[in-house]
């Protein structure tokens, strides 16, 4: 395998270790190991997410995707957020995104 298209470390729940060696590419084969095949949808979260990682350095919180979404989908967007990621925002959005496992949220 090509060093570029390495899978970055990740910790025993699949997280990345590092969220800098993140890329699209990871971001597909995270998904595919989810099973879940990434739409329009899905890449604004993900693009959203990664766009507040690198401002904060820190997974953003759910309420600020919801938000984002809200201007797409007014009234459903918590709604279509787990629509989108239904196994959860921690354990499927911010593991595609390449975020660290967030701290105060259960992944289970």
């Amino acid at each position: 395998m090509e060093a570029a298209n390495a899978m970055p470390a990740r910790d025993a729940e699949g997280y990345l270790i590092e969220p800098a060696e993140w890329n699209e590419g990871v971001a597909r084969r995270l998904a595919g190991e989810l099973g879940i095949e990434l739409n329009d949808d899905h890449w604004d979260v993900i693009r959203h997410m990664r766009t507040l990682w690198e401002e904060r350095q820190i997974a953003p919180d759910a309420r600020h995707i919801i938000k984002h979404l809200e201007a797409r989908y007014p009234g459903t967007a918590r709604k279509r957020l787990f629509e989108l990621f239904p196994y959860g925002y921690p354990g499927q959005a911010c593991k595609i995104a390449g975020m660290k496992r967030p701290r105060a949220w259960s992944t289970g």
